[in-house]
């Protein structure tokens, strides 16, 4: 474990220092940073003086090497727009972001797990084929579509009059079809519960989940049909294997050999992917934020990059990056805790 956990420090901190090499180039090329700061009353030998006092005169090795210095410190530089230190901004509006993936995470738990199992369990089944369809479908639907879908439906309501409304069927298949809508589609709502500091959550109130509804199931379109083929491809594989079919020659029952045995197998490689896409969940919160406005860290650098808030935009790369890397090292440890033939070293034993 203590290799293990070396090992994987020397690689995030190399992972980290590329990407403190990408954030800083990308700071340097998206131009002067006192044009942002200085308006176009101060004098030539004025900013030469801010810039002098700045350090934008220096060699760039001496300004990376200064960059990544305060990084260590947590120091990412002031926001232009907010005047205050970015990560105190960040983390702000990191809850609501977490919030978000957590809800969408659970959505994805709850019926990828199911889903995937009966459809590898029966996939001759009709809904076994519809379920595969429709998953089909989902990935190839972008999720600002499925969240403009979501909220036209559910928020807005929508009235169907497809069917003749002098026939008896047709007046139930309009009324069944049309929905009245009422679920907030705007924001996290003012119901919030206080955890510690500033940090607040809307996981205890009945506004908070009534906002988190719609853009968590938007978020979730995303990965949801991934998993649920992800989860029957390899289920059906591990029940093909020789020790299911000796289980199986044993006696044991089909549930505990589905459950037990062929399940818990599935899940090793649906781990190490869940693991990397819930990463990449927060990077595509961007689109659902801005749809709905959840006030999270992805409308917060989309309005950074309108802005042109240069410290705020390479802070959210440093921040997004390290979630990566702590999300890839946990997802290592749980993949050696659940399946104990393999070493976290990589070998098996």
């Amino acid at each position: 474990m203590l290799a293990f956990l070396v090992q994987r420090i020397s690689q995030a901190v190399l992972v980290m220092f590329v990407i403190s090499v990408i954030a800083f180039a990308i700071q340097d090329g998206l131009g002067d940073p006192l044009q942002q700061m200085v308006g176009m009353s101060v004098s030539q030998d004025e900013r030469e003086a801010i810039r002098e006092e700045m350090g934008l005169n220096d060699p760039l090795v001496v300004q990376y090497v200064r960059f990544a210095g305060n990084a260590l410190q947590g120091d990412l530089g002031i926001s232009y727009f907010y005047g205050k230190p970015t990560m105190d901004v960040i983390l702000e509006h990191l809850p609501a972001t977490l919030e978000l993936v957590i809800g969408a995470s659970l959505i994805i738990i709850i019926f990828s797990v199911p889903i995937g199992v009966f459809a590898a369990i029966r996939p001759q089944a009709w809904l076994s084929k519809f379920f595969m369809g429709v998953s089909t479908v989902g990935i190839s639907i972008p999720v600002f579509l499925t969240a403009i879908v979501l909220i036209q439906i559910f928020s807005i309501g929508v009235t169907v009059d497809w069917f003749p409304q002098d026939a008896g069927w047709g007046q139930w298949l309009n009324a069944a079809l049309s929905t009245e809508g009422g679920l907030p589609s705007y924001g996290r709502g003012d119901d919030l519960t206080p955890l510690f500091g500033t940090w607040e959550s809307g996981f205890f109130s009945q506004g908070g989940l009534l906002h988190l509804i719609l853009p968590s199931v938007s978020l979730a379109s995303i990965m949801l049909p991934l998993f649920i083929r992800l989860i029957r491809a390899e289920m059906m594989e591990v029940l093909q294997s020789d020790y299911i079919r000796y289980a199986r020659a044993k006696g044991l029952s089909s549930s505990r050999v589905y459950f037990l045995h062929a399940l818990k197998n599935t899940m090793l490689p649906v781990i190490t992917v869940g693991g990397v896409q819930i990463g990449i969940m927060v990077a595509y919160t961007i689109l659902t934020e801005t749809v709905f406005q959840w006030p999270g860290v992805g409308l917060m650098f989309l309005e950074a990059i309108t802005r042109s808030d240069i410290p705020l935009i390479v802070a959210y790369l440093m921040v997004v990056g390290l979630i990566f890397v702590i999300t890839n090292t946990v997802v290592d440890l749980i993949y050696g805790l659940v399946n104990p033939t393999v070493k976290l070293t990589g070998k098996k034993a």
